[in-house]
């Protein structure tokens, strides 16, 4: 998918001559709000978004669905289609439609979700409306800002695998009407369809390139320790979601950036047992490679070697302190990547970590936060969540409270 330039990403057009309020809007586009209007267990749920936003909350709180619902909205600004969206979440569509929720004369049933997106043009808000059943799919759209409503999307005929748009023009003819695939989200597709040739058509771009911008580059990480101890091929060098490769991913790192490869080895020096003098990978036949950590005077310990806990550890220190050119997900090309904000997910952040490792990680998510280049929302237990409530910049949601 493309995404056309027109101004306030590439340049804060607003900001310079629309008072202090518009100066003070991020440069970067970010989601400051996740709307769950109707989605799993969560009902007319909001949900503000920090730089470091944890969730904690009992086993069926609705801490996954959280990120669950983030990651598809995500899936969909990226193009793909309803069905590659909805693949993260176990069960697709219909796992997605709150408990007991009736069908209606139809025999119709789904879920709604939405967020809001900060950055020059100012608060744009994104709702969707997704039939699961009898099939799925787009059903309405709504994207707002500025004071109007800048696309909607409705479905008139069933019979059809298309939607009914309308958006914002303010020229001779106020709205433009036009059929899109009900399979996908319309704001990502406005770039293709829109001229841009007058103020309305440029104020709707603008708001739909924030939102696809804001929701693209996001990462979702789960670090599987089961995956990480094979070698794996040198080239492969950015990491994945699972973070199985990340072996070559040290390797590369090694060599690109000694500043933040030097911090990812003070981490692990504080997160794993026994000292740690240095992370590198090791070349073996047949173009692979093991990561090994090393010991100083000591032998060195290859990867495989590790706990799961560590192993986890080290592998979201590494994301942390890493960006989108090392990591396996495709941001808006057409922004410069310093006008762009990388936000992590990591369901069960925790999982598997001990209370050093637990708050080592924190402390290094903070202080990467706080910089700006990266994002975190996250699911913690009660332990994780106590060590993260006494670091400054972290925003703690409660799905018990």
């Amino acid at each position: 998918m493309s995404v056309a330039s027109h101004g306030p990403v590439a340049e804060t057009r607003d900001a310079r001559g629309a008072g202090p309020a518009a100066a003070q809007r991020p440069r970067r586009p970010v989601v400051t709000e996740l709307r769950l209007s109707a989605f799993k267990s969560h009902r007319n749920a909001t949900f503000e978004l920090g730089p470091l936003t944890l969730f904690r909350g009992a086993s069926g709180s609705g801490k996954s669905s959280v990120l669950q619902a983030y990651e598809v909205l995500a899936r969909l600004a990226g193009g793909d289609g309803l069905a590659e969206a909805l693949a993260p979440v176990a069960g697709g569509a219909p796992a997605c439609v709150p408990h007991r929720a009736r069908p209606d004369a139809q025999g119709r049933r789904g879920f709604r979700i939405g967020c809001t997106v900060d950055g020059p043009v100012g608060p744009v808000h994104l709702d969707l409306a997704v039939q699961a059943e009898p099939e799925v799919r787009v059903v309405g759209e709504r994207l707002t800002g500025a004071g109007r409503t800048l696309l909607t999307t409705a479905l008139r005929d069933p019979g059809l695998p298309t939607v009914e748009a309308a958006w914002h023009t303010a020229g001779a003819v106020p709205v433009t009407r036009a059929p899109l695939p009900d399979d996908r989200l319309g704001t990502s597709l406005l770039p293709l369809r829109v001229a841009g040739k007058t103020a309305g058509q440029r104020l709707v771009l603008d708001a739909a390139e924030q939102t696809v911008v804001a929701l693209r580059s996001v990462f979702p990480c789960d670090p599987r320790p089961e995956l990480m101890r094979m070698p794996v091929a040198a080239r492969d060098g950015r990491l994945r979601s699972a973070c199985d490769n990340v072996a070559a991913v040290l390797g590369r790192t090694a060599s690109e950036c000694s500043i933040r490869h030097a911090a990812l080895v003070k981490a692990a020096d504080a997160g794993c047992r026994g000292r740690v003098a240095g992370v590198e990978a090791r070349r073996l036949d047949g173009g692979f490679v093991r990561a090994v950590l090393e010991r100083g005077a000591e032998a060195a310990t290859a990867l495989e070697r590790l706990g799961d806990g560590e192993l986890r550890y080290l592998a979201l220190c590494l994301v942390l302190l890493t960006g989108p050119e090392v990591l396996a997900v495709e941001p808006a090309a057409e922004v410069l990547s310093a006008l762009q904000t990388l936000t992590v997910l990591a369901d069960g952040l925790d999982r598997c970590l001990d209370p050093c490792q637990s708050r080592e990680l924190m402390e290094l998510a903070a202080r990467m936060c706080e910089r700006g280049h990266i994002r975190l929302v996250g699911t913690v237990g009660r332990e994780m969540a106590e060590v993260a409530s006494g670091l400054p910049g972290v925003s703690m949601v409660d799905l018990e409270a």
